[in-house]
């Protein structure tokens, strides 16, 4: 069957296509093409090969949109960094196209409009990316309808707000999320211990927020969590649980919160952990020895807590390791004379400790070692 014919062929098939070409081109007319929409380099206007000219009125083989191959419907639309300028209304044609499954457009500037409530009618969604595409004012209620979600990003859209409802309101019903990226919306609460029931969660993003109180420990045990990010947002509190092995975290990113307590041992559990990102919250006592077992581990910034006792030697086990900020701790003794073997290492930030004896001379030698301090108070 013809892509974009629909079932039956004839004059119904071809009316379903003349409906979806003319909702396209009803959504493209509705904007105007503005380079300075995208911030992308590379970004150009997809939307310029929607035309019924020449041997282009299949709108299925139109740059951005793909189809169902039985049906003909439009179930994915990918307008990320399209330069599209303007306003989306609840009555555009966009939310006639009810078999969408893939919404993408981010990255555009949709000139400070709300996110419609007639989104809802996309009940079959089940990506929806509008990051930074000036959006602003209240995400709606009706962003909760939509069950089928597995990934939901909202992110760096300055002047979006998620009040009422709030962030417990719109993720409830959401229990198919495995991505939710609301980084650098106002969303000013408590978070919700409903995310930790969200079991097939693998990223959460909520950088930014204006986020308070204590975080909800069972949020860290999720078992398919690969990326936690909370970073910025000062009001956060928490510790840290006991972590399993069997956790397939690879990003724990909390810094710029308050955080405290000690780091568990069991953290050397966490074997999968690329990115550990702590700058500037209260964490206490001494760095685990057992960090010498995260050997995936490229970034480690413990910067600005109050850290104290030695560097473990068995850092010197982390040999992916890029860049590792130690600085404005009360860390004490010698620089284990091991973290000569970093040889990846770009950044090294010991700064503003208590540390004494030799600086091993090798480790000015590293080869891609393009930042190094040491300087005391």
């Amino acid at each position: 069957m013809v892509k974009g014919m629909g079932h039956g062929g004839g004059a119904m098939g071809w009316r379903g296509g003349q409906r979806r070409w003319s909702n396209l081109l009803q959504f493209k007319e509705s904007f105007v093409i503005n380079k300075s929409a995208s911030s992308d380099p590379s970004a150009y206007p997809k939307v310029a090969s929607w035309t019924l000219e020449g041997n282009n009125s299949d709108c299925c083989s139109w740059d951005g949109v793909e189809c169902d191959e039985v049906t003909g419907h439009v179930i994915g639309l990918d307008l990320n960094s399209s330069c599209l300028y303007g306003s989306i209304n609840s009555n555009s044609s966009l939310f006639h196209l009810v078999h969408l499954q893939r919404l993408n457009l981010a990255d555009n500037h949709f000139n400070f409009s709300q996110i419609p409530s007639t989104v809802s009618n996309l009940s079959k969604l089940t990506y929806l990316d509008l990051s930074y595409s000036e959006f602003s004012s209240q995400i709606p209620l009706q962003v909760s309808q939509l069950s089928q979600l597995s990934s939901l990003n909202l992110s760096i859209n300055n002047n979006l707000e998620l009040k009422k409802p709030s962030l417990r309101s719109l993720v409830e019903n959401l229990t198919h999320l495995e991505k939710l990226d609301l980084s650098w919306v106002n969303i000013n609460s408590l978070v919700p211990n409903i995310l930790a029931n969200l079991s097939s969660l693998k990223f959460l993003r909520l950088r930014h927020c204006g986020l308070y109180g204590e975080f909800p420990m069972g949020i860290f045990k999720l078992p398919n969590l690969q990326v936690l990010d909370v970073k910025h947002n000062k009001g956060l509190t928490g510790y840290l649980p006991d972590f399993q092995q069997s956790s397939p975290l690879e990003e724990m990113l909390l810094a710029n919160t308050s955080f405290s307590g000690k780091l568990p041992t069991s953290m050397g559990n966490l074997g999968s952990l690329t990115k550990i990102a702590m700058r500037n919250c209260n964490f206490s006592g001494s760095i685990p020895s057992s960090f010498g077992n995260l050997i995936q581990l490229s970034f480690l910034d413990l910067a600005i807590n109050n850290l104290t006792g030695p560097i473990p030697f068995e850092l010197a086990n982390l040999t992916q390791l890029t860049h590792l900020y130690l600085y404005y701790n009360l860390v004490s003794g010698q620089i284990p004379f091991g973290l000569t073997n970093l040889t990846q290492l770009t950044v090294l930030n010991l700064a503003g400790n208590n540390l004494a004896g030799q600086i091993p001379s090798s480790i000015i030698k590293l080869k891609n070692l393009e930042v190094l301090d040491l300087s005391v108070l």
